[in-house]
This record gives C-alpha cells, sequence and structure tokens, in this order.
C-alpha cells in the first residue's frame, strides 16, 4: 500500500486515495482467502475487478422488480441475464483458484491445519461433504467484495447457498473509512500533526507501525470513532423491521407493511446527543470512552446485539494499522481545488468527489 502511494506520487504527482486503498484492502482478504496477492491491471486481477464492478453495479441498480416482483420474469432491464452471466463467471474464476489448490495438496505443499481459507475448505470436503458448488459461493462471497452482490444474484435466480458478508464489507467499507480519514487529515493539519507526533512518540522513526503498537495510540483511536462517528460507512443499518400491525413509536405513526429500519447518520448528527455534532473534534473520545462496538447506541456504525457486523474487530485493526503506517510515513497535503466532503449515498456512504491529494515523505 505505502509502495503504491508512492508510484502514485512518481506517476501523477497526486494520489487517488480509493483506488490505492480498494486494491490493497481486496488483496488484504485475498491473501487470507486465496493465499495470493492480484496485479489489477492484467490477467485474473483485471477479471477479478470486472466481477467487482459488475458486482456493485448490480447491486446499486435500480430494478422495477423489486417494487413489481410480476415483472421479474419479464427482465425488461436484463439484470437477469446480467446475474446469470456473473455467476458462470465467478464460478469459473473460483473454481479455477480451488483447482490449482487441489493440484497443490496432492503434490504434498500443504499440511492439513496450514494454508490459507480454500485449503481449510478442502480439508473438509469429505467430512463435510461439500460439492464444488458450495466451496464456490462460500468461498467468492467471503473472499471478494461482493458478498452481498451474490446474494441478490443468488436471490433472483432463485438458488440457495450459504451467504456470508465478510469481504464485501470487509474490503470496500475499509477503503471508504480510511478515504474519509484521509479527506479530514488534510482539511485539519492541525490534528494531522497530533497523531503523528502520538506515533513519532510511541513507535519512533527507526521502525515501522506494528500491530502491537495501535492499543498504544489513544489518539489514534479517536480519529477513527470521530470519522465514524461524522461519515458512517453504512449509514442506514440492516436492522430493518417490518410492521405487521398499525403501531405507534413515540409521537410516530407506523402503518402496518412499513419496513423501519436505523438511521445512524441521523443519531451521530444529533445535537441533542452530540456537542457541535458537525465539527470534526476526536478530543471528545479522548474525554470520554465511547465504544463501537455496539454496547453504546450512540455510536453503533456496526450495529449491535446477535446481528451485529460478524467482521467488526477485523475491520477496525485494518483501518487503525493502515492509517497510523499512512500517517507515519507521509504528510498528507491537498492539491488545488481543495476537498470536497459533499456524500453520496450507494452501497455505502462514499465521497461524492474521490479524495486526490499529495503525500509528502516524512523521512
Amino acid at each position: 500500500m505505502l509502495a503504491d502511494v508512492q508510484d502514485h506520487m512518481a506517476m501523477n504527482g497526486v494520489v487517488e486515495v480509493k483506488k490505492v486503498l480498494h486494491f490493497a484492502s481486496l488483496n488484504n482478504i485475498m491473501m487470507s482467502v486465496f493465499g495470493k496477492r492480484f496485479d489489477y491491471s492484467k490477467g485474473e486481477g483485471l477479471e477479478l475487478e470486472s466481477l467487482v464492478k459488475e458486482g456493485y453495479e448490480l447491486l446499486g441498480a435500480f430494478n422495477w422488480a423489486d417494487h413489481f416482483p410480476l415483472l421479474g420474469w419479464l427482465d425488461l432491464q436484463g439484470v437477469r441475464k446480467r446475474c446469470r452471466a456473473l455467476v458462470k463467471r465467478v464460478n469459473a474464476f473460483v473454481g479455477s483458484v480451488v483447482e490449482e489448490h487441489r493440484k497443490r495438496r496432492v503434490c504434498g505443499d500443504v499440511v492439513d491445519g496450514e494454508g490459507d481459507f480454500v485449503d481449510v475448505l478442502l480439508g473438509m470436503e469429505e467430512e463435510e461433504k461439500l460439492s464444488d458448488a458450495d466451496m464456490v459461493a462460500v468461498l467468492w462471497v467471503t473472499t471478494s467484495t461482493i458478498a452481498l452482490t451474490l446474494h441478490y444474484v443468488l436471490c433472483v435466480l432463485g438458488l440457495s447457498y450459504l451467504i456470508s458478508e465478510m469481504i464485501f464489507r470487509g474490503t470496500d467499507t475499509v477503503a471508504i473509512l480510511l478515504e474519509w480519514i484521509m479527506a479530514r487529515m488534510v482539511l485539519h493539519p492541525d490534528i494531522q500533526t497530533k497523531a503523528q507526533s502520538e506515533i513519532d512518540e510511541i513507535v519512533g522513526v527507526s521502525r515501522s507501525v506494528c500491530d502491537a503498537d495501535v492499543a498504544s495510540l489513544p489518539y489514534l483511536h479517536a480519529i477513527v470513532k470521530e470519522s465514524l462517528r461524522l461519515h458512517p460507512p453504512g449509514p442506514l443499518l440492516s436492522w430493518a423491521r417490518l410492521a405487521v400491525h398499525d403501531v405507534h413509536v413515540g409521537d410516530h405513526f407506523i402503518p402496518a407493511g412499513t419496513t423501519a429500519m436505523v438511521n445512524m447518520w441521523a443519531i451521530t448528527h444529533d445535537e441533542s446527543i452530540w456537542v457541535e455534532p458537525n465539527e470534526f473534534m476526536p478530543e471528545r473520545f479522548i474525554k470520554e470512552d465511547v465504544s463501537v462496538l455496539g454496547s453504546d447506541l450512540r455510536l453503533a456504525p456496526f450495529g449491535a446485539g446477535r446481528r451485529v457486523c460478524p467482521g467488526k474487530a477485523m475491520g477496525l485493526a485494518t483501518v487503525h494499522l493502515w492509517l497510523a503506517q499512512l500517517l507515519q510515513s507521509y504528510k498528507w497535503v491537498p492539491i488545488e481545488g481543495g476537498v470536497d466532503l459533499s456524500e453520496c449515498l450507494k452501497m455505502s456512504l462514499e465521497m461524492e468527489k474521490p479524495l486526490a491529494c499529495k503525500a509528502v515523505p516524512r523521512w
């Protein structure tokens, strides 16, 4: 990731932050699941990125069949056709990865209990009676940024597979949150300098930040919490509930048939809950230690209870470590035109105009 930042500066004079973070977080998961990294400019990497892009487009596209189910069979917008094509491509891509791992196991290159997630599944193949289709479904939704996409695709096709959301939420939301944080660092150089001073004091300049250092960086944690408060990647939590009867909730009348969701963005911008809610002030979380893991509903970006995001710990660990590394290595400064904090709600709450800035080496 740090090398990619350097390459962007060398080639373009600016860093396209989201692009760097997206590929870094995607490869981070790919190493855990497929045991390999990809070059997204050619070959397998190009195909993978194409699958990811198509999946996101299908997820975000308006589909009349969602509102008028009878139109689903007509497929006037071609959604079902595109879904079928995507499933075939996913089967081919992931299937080839599984075959590669099978050959390695036959050659004795992998020991049971070691290897990546594909090796774990292959080790369970006979005991759990996993078919190739089962493994492809589990691996894709657990390893690409399309867990929800495939869930949607399979529902459209009437298929039933084991669905996991680890990679979708663990990849795109990590990149989106870090882009918002870096935008704030560019806009608030005093806060950036304070965080860098904390890193220098705890870690020094002779080595890179590691996982063990993160717990000793309270101001860094406060910056992440404040960014989650102001720019929650998932502003509408997936605690959807359907009113089966007319009901009153406080002063609001909810008619039967209404689907209600938790608007976390509204909660985190409510002046009756937060002092100066529209100001970026990480210090508020130094004065008061507010948990973001679901125990305090003033700030629960990952949800709470039994349906809390299963990847919250991994996502936070990645964000904290990468933010520390980015701040330790570079000073982030604006380019001409500055930073536009306009929001755009797609599958997540993104920056309408992707962040582009300069990264100046600190050492």
